[in-house]
């Protein structure tokens, strides 16, 4: 018979408590799910971005690796650590240390914020549609085409629906993406960088890296905007790349993700997201960009995510900005769903995602939403940065200097007056010096990110946190035992998961990879066989109407094999 106190936990949704040992994840599953995360339709918004703002060719190829390897360090030192330590998502470690009231500020914050994001995707897997049906590109604050707001509503209905019903789905069908994607962003650069050479030096080969340098120095990256004024520099680049992420890294959302890992090390698993996600892909984007602009003849300006897919991949891009934008939108929708369930508690996640999903729509009409990306990531990342400073501070530094953890969870107290004080300290600190422009906001996570620590600490150790309370430390460490216990148990009847190891199965498994192979061997012979412009114009051809049968391919037989696997661990769970 089970101990007494398991009647405690069986109760509970399983979100609040730790997450047991035998659910953790090794290191392939953290590649392969921030390949598939950070390979999507935000980057050819930024990639293309990037040109816009100025930026020089040398600055991007530096600025954006250095970001990154950045980004990468801030999930393993900072996000990774208290995840594996704790166990926890943010929303219950926050609820732990700071009340009801900060977390129901938090979720309200984060509702906001992926409502938005998945907002800007719907337009962006929109733009893909408009363009089939010859519809111009919708690039101001609001869209000035009826059909254009039409073909968003019934955009946005499919995204609202599957993030409603079938997100587990969509899920498993993201995890198939990241290959394919990362091969698209690469064949893409391949298939226009030829043209963008013609139209620099004269010819469609590229035979140095120098002659790369100069192409992206005069038709891409060309260090002025398009107004000629001079261009954001390195350490803005290397700001962006850094700061692009700290809603998860610095801001811990992520902890969600890395309290699955079996160690803090499984941070640095982001590169496979950060390095070959956003720094080959923003890169391409803006290659694509470019040469998309150079076949138009028009600025990148007036280009969105669909005129660039098409021009470099063809009919495969309508499929690349569909799918990486509808993907993404439902991820966000359903995280936005959950905040808003977390606010509305007497509510269904179906009936809160559905709400946000109207409101999603209407926003995603506006295509301001998807223009302004790149700073909306930003001053997203300034919201919820001081409250992963709050939780840092909580969690490593009160240890230190003899505070005690979890101090407001044993007082009993609903609201925090220290947390939510601090976060709202914080912020007037990163807007004020936003407005009066002390210094660039692709920076002003770190000083808002310290100051908040800084006030936390002393605001929380005037008022509770520099006491002791035996009693409701001891009935902790008993109550994680009683939990540790009641996990061990439930081990025990956890079905094992089964590997196909079947022959059709890894038949399958070739026949995808050799579709992703076919399609960058074509994308390879357009960039490097192709000495003049006829021959170019056949391989791109070439590379086009073969594409999309190995797009269809992969997917296919990806997907097959995907539900083949599913379909034999849910014979075992049965």
């Amino acid at each position: 018979m089970k101990p007494r106190t398991f009647k405690n936990f069986e109760n509970l949704d399983m979100e609040q408590l730790p997450i047991p040992i035998h659910k953790l994840h090794g290191g392939k599953h953290f590649a392969g799910l921030y390949a598939g995360e950070h390979v999507a339709a935000t980057e050819f918004v930024i990639g293309a971005t990037f040109v816009v703002l100025g930026a020089s060719t040398r600055d991007i190829l530096l600025g954006l690796l250095i970001g990154n390897i950045l980004a990468v360090l801030s999930w393993t030192l900072l996000t990774a650590p208290i995840a594996v330590d704790t166990r926890l998502s943010l929303y219950t470690y926050l609820q732990k240390i700071a009340g009801d009231s900060m977390t129901k500020l938090y979720n309200w914050a984060n509702a906001i914020i992926f409502t938005v994001i998945s907002a800007a995707m719907i337009t962006v897997s929109a733009s893909a549609v408009r363009f089939l049906f010859g519809i111009p590109a919708q690039l101001g604050w609001y869209s000035t085409n009826i059909w254009f707001i039409l073909i968003v509503l019934a955009v946005g209905t499919i995204v609202v629906i599957v993030a409603m019903y079938g997100f587990n789905t969509v899920a498993d069908f993201s995890t198939i993406c990241a290959p394919w994607l990362m091969t698209m962003f690469v064949s893409g650069a391949f298939a226009l960088l030829p043209i963008l050479a013609y139209s620099v030096i004269g010819t469609t080969e590229i035979t140095s890296l120098n002659e790369f340098l100069q192409i992206g120095d005069e038709s891409i990256w060309r260090g002025v905007t398009n107004t000629g004024e001079e261009g954001i520099g390195l350490m803005e680049v290397i700001g962006f790349a850094w700061a692009a992420n700290t809603i998860t890294h610095f801001g811990l959302i992520d902890m969600a993700i890395f309290r699955y890992a079996k160690k803090p090390s499984y941070g640095l698993y982001t590169s496979f997201g950060m390095l070959f996600g956003h720094y080959i892909a923003w890169i391409a984007a803006g290659i694509m960009g470019a040469g998309a602009a150079v076949i138009l003849q028009k600025p990148v300006l007036a280009l969105d995510p669909g005129d660039v897919a098409y021009y470099a991949l063809g009919l495969s891009g309508f499929v690349i900005v569909l799918i990486a934008g509808w993907t993404t939108a439902n991820a966000n929708l359903y995280r936005a769903g959950l905040a808003a369930q977390a606010i509305f508690k007497t509510q269904s996640r179906k009936k809160t995602t559905l709400i946000v999903g109207i409101f999603t729509v209407i926003v995603a009409c506006f295509p301001f939403v998807f223009t302004k990306m790149l700073p909306m990531l930003t001053y997203a990342g300034l919201l919820v940065v001081p409250v992963g400073a709050i939780v840092f501070a909580e969690h490593f530094i009160f240890p230190k200097i003899g505070l005690t953890r979890y101090w407001a969870h044993y007082k009993n107290l609903v609201t925090s007056r220290p947390a939510i004080g601090s976060w709202i300290l914080g912020l007037v600190l990163g807007f004020g010096l936003n407005y009066l422009n002390v210094m660039s906001f692709y920076y002003l996570f770190l000083p808002v990110w310290l100051f908040t620590i800084l006030v936390y600490t002393l605001w929380a150790k005037q008022v509770g946190a520099n006491k002791s309370y035996p009693e409701a430390e001891r009935a902790e460490v008993e109550r994680n035992q009683a939990i540790e216990e009641f996990q061990e148990e439930q081990a025990l009847h956890e079905p094992a998961e089964i590997r196909d190891h079947s022959i059709f199965s890894k038949v399958l498994t070739f026949i995808s990879i050799a579709c992703l192979v076919t399609l960058l061997v074509l994308a390879s012979n357009t960039m490097f066989n192709s000495p003049n412009l006829e021959s170019y114009e056949y391989n791109k051809s070439l590379f086009h109407e073969v594409g999309i049968f190995c797009t269809l391919g992969y997917f296919v037989f990806a997907y097959w094999n995907l539900r083949r696997k599913k379909a034999l661990n849910a014979v075992v769970k049965d």
